[in-house]
């Protein structure tokens, strides 16, 4: 399989005093290059040179960039991608920062995606020879890595084939209008390994080119609720949470970043697997998939994408 993971989230954001206070002290990425105006970062348990950029200029979604596991895998995903028939070019390295080269995708929902083979190395911060489990000095929550994105789009039954037919992601959940419409996606879970999914789309009008959100890796519930108190602390606004998914079964907060994009904190949820049968929600119970516990939905939540 050619696609690892997602490897890179970068966002507008619109002070980036305000942006790097909140990935590095609320959230506690680690800050590994800045030039003023673009912000680089990344978690602890992260061992490429960054995950998170941060660029000021506004709000919303610049770019994903997802890593291939050879450099032969960029020939075979551009091929696939122009037998699609989306739009593609070449990215030379050093283009992205500390990045090698690749290819650029422009998403039938209009999203940028990039992929790559290699990043600069620089090592988680518990190293590699017989590591501890945690480094002594985490700061806020602490989160180890990034997790997965979730894409608006104004029609994503084609950026659904897209991830299955050019990354090979298989189909996790789905939430469909009702049971005579199957073929009718409103979101779509997908994934490339055994997680629960590494993208997420939803539909509705306007969304082409939007954020819904990225989310932050954490171990268990027990780190979600820290992560609740230090949101807390940090006077964080909270939209959802802390609460669990019936979708994914994923521990859950959701929150926004001083700019107004959307974060989540993500744990544990099941183990997929690619001959699992696709889960299927009805409309009439998004808010049982999304919020288990309360079962209630704020009005932000399908609305507030940047």
């Amino acid at each position: 399989m050619g696609v690892i993971r997602l490897g890179y989230v970068h966002i507008r954001v619109t002070d980036i005093e305000e942006a790097k206070r909140h990935y590095t002290q609320t959230v506690g990425f680690r800050l590994v290059k800045d030039d003023g105006k673009t912000v680089y970062l990344k978690g602890w348990d992260e061992w490429d040179h960054h995950s998170v950029v941060l660029e000021e200029g506004g709000v919303g979604v610049i770019k994903l960039g997802y890593k291939v596991n050879r450099a032969e895998d960029i020939e075979d995903i551009e091929r696939k991608s122009q037998t699609f028939g989306v739009t593609t070019e070449r990215m030379s390295k050093g283009e992205n920062t500390d990045t090698s080269d690749g290819l650029r995708i422009i998403l039938p929902t209009s999203h940028v995606v990039e992929v790559y083979h290699d990043m600069t190395l620089l090592g988680s911060d518990v190293g590699a020879i017989n590591p501890d489990v945690f480094p002594r000095d985490l700061i806020g929550i602490g989160a180890p890595r990034i997790d997965h994105a979730l894409l608006g789009g104004d029609n994503i039954a084609t950026t659904e084939k897209f991830f299955t037919e050019v990354f090979d992601f298989y189909q996790v959940e789905r939430l469909v209008p009702d049971l005579d419409h199957m073929d009718t996606p409103l979101a779509s879970w997908l994934a490339g390994g055994n997680r629960g999914h590494d993208v997420a789309l939803i539909q509705g009008d306007g969304y082409d080119g939007k954020l819904h959100h990225f989310a932050f890796h954490l171990q268990d519930w027990n780190d979600i609720l820290h992560a609740g108190q230090i949101m807390a602390m940090d006077d964080v606004p909270i939209e959802l949470g802390p609460s669990q998914h019936g979708i994914t079964r994923g521990r859950t907060i959701y929150y926004f970043d001083p700019a107004g994009n959307r974060n989540e904190v993500f744990a544990d949820g099941y183990v997929a697997q690619r001959d699992r049968p696709t889960t299927i929600w009805t409309a009439d119970k998004l808010a049982k998939g999304i919020d288990y516990v309360t079962r209630n939905l704020s009005e932000t939540f399908a609305t507030a994408l940047t």
